[in-house]
């Protein structure tokens, strides 16, 4: 391991073996004992996991593992069987979805869910905390809102601009792309200023041309001080901007460590990669592709 490489993981974990459910120096997110069964299949089944604060974290597994199903429960979107869990030391179970970005978590969907019939602008905006507006009384008055609703349009122009969507304040968001809906998705989620974004496959469905400018924004994500948890199927992905790797299989936590660790370890390419195993981890998934007559160095092929 290089001493990069250590000196990450220290920073993290605080020792150089980690084991599934590792403690870890400073996290954001603890889980503990979280389950959950679909009639006689049991889809979560948690025993503790930790996402350290201020780091890229991929969570991967292959179809069915359980990824998004402890996506929604940490989010308030499905309830869990049993088990606790915690964001920045307050407890979340039984709070509903609306009230976590309040705390400062927010996350985006597989599908996105852009609102179509308003404009761009208009979903940033409406994405933000705390506007007077919102009340009743006080949104008969102008005068009272007028001032933060210009401040607000200022800073979604600002992120706008910086997810190249500016010159689609104007459009409905019907009429994004699929890319653009990810890239509107992201942007709206910043509105409400959160320390940490968890992102459902954010490469889910992208033009590969929107690809590398979505991973820079995930990167920059963590350089504003924020943590960034996401699902990923796309290893080589995972292994370009991660900090740190959980794997599930089965509802459970299987693995995690360093991207280059984790994405070795024999038990991660049966469970993640199956009849695949014997092909370089970057090539699997499809989205990476060697240029012709070029030989992939692990297959032979």
């Amino acid at each position: 391991m290089s001493k990069v490489a250590k000196a990450t993981q220290a920073s993290l974990v605080g020792n150089l073996n980690p084991v599934p459910g590792v403690k870890k120096v400073d996290p954001i997110l603890i889980a503990d004992g979280v389950t959950k069964r679909y009639g006689g299949l049991q889809a979560i089944d948690v025993a503790h996991v930790e996402i350290p604060r201020n780091a890229i974290v991929a969570l991967i597994g292959p179809n069915g593992a359980g990824k998004t199903t402890l996506f929604n429960i940490l989010t308030g979107f499905e309830t869990a069987d049993s088990g606790s869990w915690s964001y920045d030391g307050k407890a979340l179970n039984g709070k509903a979805p609306h009230l976590l970005p309040k705390l400062g978590m927010v996350r985006t969907f597989q599908l996105t869910k852009v609102l179509g019939l308003l404009t761009v602008m208009e979903n940033m905006k409406l994405a933000a905390l705390k506007q007077t507006g919102e009340r009743l009384l006080a949104s008969f008055f102008p005068f009272l809102w007028s001032r933060q609703d210009r401040a607000l349009e200022l800073e979604a122009t600002d992120i706008l601009r910086r997810f190249k969507l500016l010159e689609k304040q104007a459009d409905f968001a019907a009429g994004l792309s699929g890319g653009q809906r990810k890239l509107l998705e992201m942007a709206r989620a910043l509105m409400t200023h959160p320390k940490l974004i968890m992102l459902d496959e954010p490469m889910a469905g992208v033009n590969p041309a929107l690809t590398e400018s979505l991973l820079d924004h995930i990167k920059n994500l963590k350089q504003e001080g924020m943590t960034v948890l996401f699902v990923e199927h796309d290893v080589a992905m995972v292994r370009e901007i991660s900090d740190w790797v959980i794997v599930m299989a089965e509802g459970k936590i299987v693995a995690e460590g360093l991207p280059d660790q984790v994405l070795k370890d024999p038990a991660v390419i049966d469970a993640y990669l199956g009849s695949h195993q014997d092909s370089d981890l970057g090539l699997a998934t499809g989205r990476i592709t060697l240029p012709t007559g070029t030989k992939s160095t692990r297959s032979g092929k």
